[in-house]
């Protein structure tokens, strides 16, 4: 037990504790009381993956740096994602195949994203309603208020200098109550 004082720190308590702060900050109920994020295990992957992608566009600004402490990130998401696939029950035959989509919805999610944010606030809300919301029409102004959210998380992330990041903290302002558009179409 003593040993572990004079191991040499590899970074591996930082990187969890990023990836802590995602899950926590994607665990927020707001997200599912206010937001209108479907409370299930889709609905919680979603915002996991939310998160993960805010944290990973800020990194992409801190050149390698930002790239490895990114890389070390998604490799904790992906141990994770694997371990729960294994925790729900699904086959160790199975699992790769799992994790291959999970890795695939992953990059889509950041190819959307990252995209959307560039243009405009309909293009966001779009790729929102379309990935969280499964294009659910009674959830577009929802969609819209997240995007609104996002907007403000990415602003609040580019405020943060990397040296926050590679202490393991992740500072986002709290949900709160978003202001909602409201949707004409019926």
């Amino acid at each position: 037990m003593i040993l572990r004082f004079f191991r040499r720190n590899d970074g591996r308590e930082t990187i969890q504790r990023l990836y802590g702060a995602i899950v926590a900050q994607s665990r927020d109920p707001a997200y599912y009381t206010i937001y209108g994020v479907a409370d299930t295990i889709a609905g919680r992957f979603e915002m996991v993956l939310l998160h993960a992608f805010l944290l990973f566009h800020r990194l992409k600004d801190d050149g390698e740096a930002g790239k490895q402490l990114g890389q070390r990130v998604f490799d904790a998401f992906c141990k994770d994602m694997d371990a729960n696939l294994r925790e729900m029950g699904v086959g160790d035959l199975t699992v790769p195949k799992k994790m291959k989509k999970v890795a695939s919805a992953f990059y889509g999610r950041v190819g959307v994203y990252d995209t959307a944010l560039g243009t405009g606030e309909a293009a966001l809300a779009e790729a929102l309603l379309r990935n969280v919301y499964a294009l659910a029409p009674d959830r577009q102004a929802e969609s819209v208020a997240l995007a609104v959210r996002l907007r403000q998380l990415v602003a609040a992330l580019a405020a943060t200098p990397f040296e926050t990041f590679a202490r393991g903290e992740l500072p986002l302002p709290a949900a709160g109550a978003p202001t909602f558009v409201e949707n004409t179409s019926s």
